[in-house]
């Protein structure tokens, strides 16, 4: 307990996106930009990061969330659930100019939280009998036939969480919690932007989410820098 006390993760920004580059595999919270992590999203921009593969729920608004590097055209790939909500990123798919994937919600969080658990994949029964099940892998358990949907993991998760402690446990703010736990499993490398970071065993425990041993590193936010769509 005593070594867990003295272990800190929090480092600069700077320090924290050295490990995101041109062409990075990058998982993200955020639900409509709720929950995404506003102050690594404004550094990325700054830093001209480009190619981008992106993987989570949604495609943010224009100028909301991870919208805001998809409206820049900083990213070349988007596995997703929906884009409804950013017409940039739809214009930029008709156009060629970016890969996106759709899988439904509640599929696309399994693939993201087996990938976390380090299983291989998933079994789903949506798709069957239509062309999302062409050239698919399927199986068969208890006379009922499966598509094999494959676990998701990626380089880097961008993570925004209410509280972190220097260790690296989270806690989340209702609603904006959302896919921040499922990625912050899912990447060789975890960075939490934290609305207040405090000393380590100052949370309560029965409010930890996500344990300090799937983050790797921890930066401050400096708030949210966009304006809400029912502002």
């Amino acid at each position: 307990m005593n070594h867990v006390r003295q272990i800190s993760k929090v480092v600069s920004l700077k320090e924290a996106l050295s490990h995101i580059k041109r062409g990075t595999s990058l998982m993200y919270g955020g639900f409509g930009g709720i929950g995404s992590p506003p102050s690594i999203i404004e550094a990325l921009l700054q830093m001209k990061v480009s190619q981008l593969d992106l993987i989570g729920n949604d495609a943010g608004f224009p100028n909301i969330g991870i919208g805001r590097l998809i409206s820049e055209g900083r990213a070349r790939s988007l596995l997703t659930s929906h884009i409804g909500s950013n017409p940039n990123a739809g214009r930029l798919m008709t156009e060629n100019k970016l890969d996106v994937t759709f899988f439904p919600q509640g599929t696309l969080a399994e693939k993201i939280r087996a990938g976390g658990m380090g299983l291989g994949g998933i079994l789903v029964d949506v798709g069957l009998g239509t062309m999302a099940e062409e050239g698919r892998e399927k199986v068969e358990i208890q006379n009922k036939t499966y598509l094999i949907e494959e676990a998701l993991t990626a380089e880097v998760a961008i993570v925004y969480a209410k509280q972190a402690d220097e260790y690296g446990n989270l806690v989340f703010d209702k609603s904006a919690r959302n896919f921040n736990p499922l990625v912050a499993m899912a990447a060789d490398v975890t960075i939490v932007e934290a609305e207040q970071i405090v000393p380590n065993g100052e949370l309560d425990p029965e409010n930890i989410v996500t344990p300090g041993v799937f983050v790797d590193y921890i930066v401050q936010s400096e708030g949210v820098n966009w304006q809400w769509m029912w502002e």
